[in-house]
C-alpha cells in the first residue's frame, strides 16, 4: 500500500467487503503471535470479531483468555476458547485489540463500542499489546469524537466541566458507566488525555498513549504492515 494513512476523519472510500478483508488480514497476522500456554487479552469490536476465529482455528494448547466485554466473552466461548476473569490470570502475556484511530506517533482513539475502561486495563496488564486495524483507521491527526466513560453521579456536572461533550444515547459500559463523546478538538493528545483524566467524574477516556502499544498491525491494499509502538516488544 502506498500509505496506510488517511486524513483525520476522512470518510473511507473502501467497500464493506474490502474493509472486512483488511481487518481479517490484520487479525490473522496478530493471531500468529499467540503461542501455546499464553495468557491472552481479547479486545472488543469488529476487527476482534475476526481475531477470535483466527485464534480458535490454530488449536493451541492451554491458551487462557480474558475478554474486555460480554460480547467478546460470549463469542470466544462459542468458538471453544477458554475465558477467565482477568484477576484469575494474574497478568497477560499478550493483548490484542482494535482501534478507532491511529496517528503517526502511535496515539490511539479507542472505545467506540463503550468498553474503553476494560480495554485500557487489559492493555496495561499485558506484556505485549498489539493493535489491529484496517488501513482507513490510520490518520494524520486524531479528531473527535473521543469516547469517555462517566460516573453516573453528577454526570450533568461532569459533562459541563468537559465542555463540548454529550452522552451517547443509552449506551453504557460493561460495568454500568455512562458513555459520552468528547467533541472538542483533540490538538495535543497528551494534553487532552491529562485534562480528561483530571476531570472529576470521568472514569476513563479513549486516548491510549504510544507507551502502551508494542505493535501496530494494519491490513491494507498492499498486504499487512507492521510498525512498533512505544512499548518494547517482548
Amino acid at each position: 500500500m502506498a500509505s496506510p494513512r488517511a486524513t483525520a476523519r476522512q470518510p473511507s472510500t473502501l467497500s464493506d467487503a474490502l474493509r472486512e478483508r483488511y481487518k481479517r488480514a490484520a487479525a490473522r497476522a496478530a493471531a500468529e503471535m499467540i503461542e501455546d500456554g499464553m495468557r491472552v487479552g481479547l479486545g472488543t469490536g469488529t476487527t476482534v470479531a475476526h481475531l477470535l476465529p483466527a485464534i480458535a482455528e490454530r488449536g493451541l494448547a492451554n491458551v487462557r483468555c480474558a475478554a474486555t466485554s460480554p460480547q467478546t466473552e460470549r463469542a470466544g466461548l462459542a468458538l471453544g476458547l477458554k475465558l477467565e476473569d482477568l484477576d484469575e490470570l494474574g497478568g497477560l502475556d499478550i493483548a490484542i485489540d482494535g482501534a478507532d484511530q491511529i496517528d503517526p506517533s502511535g496515539w490511539l482513539v479507542k472505545g467506540g463500542g463503550g468498553a474503553l475502561t476494560r480495554e485500557k486495563i487489559v492493555a496495561a496488564a499485558a506484556t505485549i499489546f498489539v493493535v489491529i486495524a484496517s488501513q482507513e483507521k490510520a490518520v494524520e491527526q486524531l479528531a473527535p469524537p473521543v469516547p469517555v466513560e462517566l460516573l453516573r453521579f453528577g454526570a450533568g456536572r461532569t459533562l459541563a466541566a468537559l465542555g463540548r461533550a454529550r452522552l451517547r444515547g443509552r449506551l453504557e459500559s460493561p460495568d454500568g458507566g455512562l458513555i459520552a463523546d468528547y467533541l472538542g478538538a483533540v490538538g495535543d493528545p497528551r494534553e487532552l488525555s491529562e485534562r480528561l483524566s483530571g476531570t472529576p467524574g470521568v472514569i476513563e477516556h479513549g486516548l491510549f498513549p504510544p507507551q502502551m502499544v508494542s505493535l501496530i498491525v494494519i491490513g491494507g491494499e498492499g498486504g499487512v504492515q507492521r510498525r512498533g509502538g512505544g512499548k518494547p516488544l517482548g
